[in-house]
């Protein structure tokens, strides 16, 4: 329907009859009768005009239809205008607040990744508390994991009575027990905070294997051999505890089995240096006893005791000593 200026509804009655908009309009009178009311009303839709104003008629009173519908026209062209204006405020408007939620979610994101970052961070150095990974791979440590790697087969020539052979063997094993320590005290490049947990536990080994094998063959007696294998035991699972404690987190089984990442430095006491001698001295001496027929002798079970006892206060030791090991951790950095 087209829109249209409403005009006065003017009383124009001829025998009851409507004879025109045109004619209407231009009636004078001011009091319009209920007939000339609907006779327009009937026009209106006709002619696509909405309805009837009260103002201003004296402007309006030579129009004819022609001008009417030129008028109306230029009322509807007005009107999408102002539609289309409407529209492209709407549009406007709709892209700002779309601007400005593309801007807060963005904010947001970002504000996300930042937090995420400094996590990151965060985790990154705590792992990094420890001192960096260092080469393990250097001649001391291949000479002890030679030996370690050669306990076993020992133990088992021992088992089988070729007391000659263990003997050399157990020979090459302490050559190799000495040139490690030499080789790392002279050549700090071979040196490796690792190595400090691989020697000590390759002497464990190569001792446990024995003090079995021999105490099966009845080399040396039974309470001496478990005095000596708790006390492996003991410091062993210290070790384990040890490594722990000193882990930052992450605590993973990789992590954790990680050898080139160091994390603490084992310190041994005098007592245990010394226990460890006699250790070594005393399955020498007594795996000699059947090669050398002094199976028995009174000095063989003198050195049994002396090294029960040195067993005994070297496991005291590491216990109330509290500096056999030391965390190893990267110094503050200065901010």
């Amino acid at each position: 329907m087209l829109p249209a200026t409403i005009f006065r509804q003017v009383q124009r009655n001829r025998s009851g009859i409507c004879k025109g908009l045109t004619e209407f309009v231009i009636g004078t009178s001011s009091s319009p009768t209920a007939s000339g009311i609907n006779c327009l009303n009937r026009y209106v839709p006709a002619t696509g005009f909405l309805g009837i104003s009260f103002l201003d008629i004296s402007q309006y009173q030579s129009w004819n239809v022609a001008t009417l519908r030129l008028y109306a026209d230029a009322k509807k062209h007005s009107i999408h205008m102002r539609t289309l204006q409407g529209k492209e405020l709407l549009h406007d408007v709709i892209e700002k607040k779309r601007e400005s939620f593309i801007e807060r979610k963005n904010f947001i994101v970002e504000d996300i990744r930042v937090a995420r970052t400094k996590v990151q961070e965060r985790v990154r150095e705590k792992m990094e508390e420890v001192i960096e990974r260092e080469n393990i791979l250097t001649i001391p440590n291949m000479l002890t994991m030679g030996r370690a790697f050669l306990s076993p087969y020992i133990g088992y020539v021992i088992v089988q009575g070729d007391f000659s052979l263990a003997m050399s063997l157990l020979a090459v094993a302490g050559i190799t027990d000495l040139l490690d320590g030499q080789i790392a005290r002279r050549w700090p490049k071979q040196s490796s905070k690792a190595g400090s947990f691989l020697d000590p536990m390759a002497d464990k080994l190569l001792i446990g294997s024995l003090v079995i094998s021999m105490g099966y063959c009845d080399l040396i007696p039974i309470w001496l051999a478990g005095t000596i294998l708790f006390r492996d035991v003991f410091l062993l699972a210290a070790g384990f505890v040890i490594r722990y404690i000193s882990l930052p987190p992450p605590k993973t089984l990789s992590r954790y089995f990680d050898a080139t990442h160091v994390t603490a430095q084992l310190e041994p006491t005098f007592i245990s240096k010394v226990n460890t001698v006699v250790q070594l001295g005393t399955i020498g001496i007594s795996l000699g006893a059947p090669i050398w027929n002094y199976i028995d002798h009174v000095a063989v079970h003198s050195l049994w005791y002396l090294t029960g006892a040195t067993t005994v206060a070297a496991a005291l030791s590491y216990i109330l000593n509290k500096n056999t090991f030391r965390i190893i951790k990267r110094p503050t950095k200065n901010t």
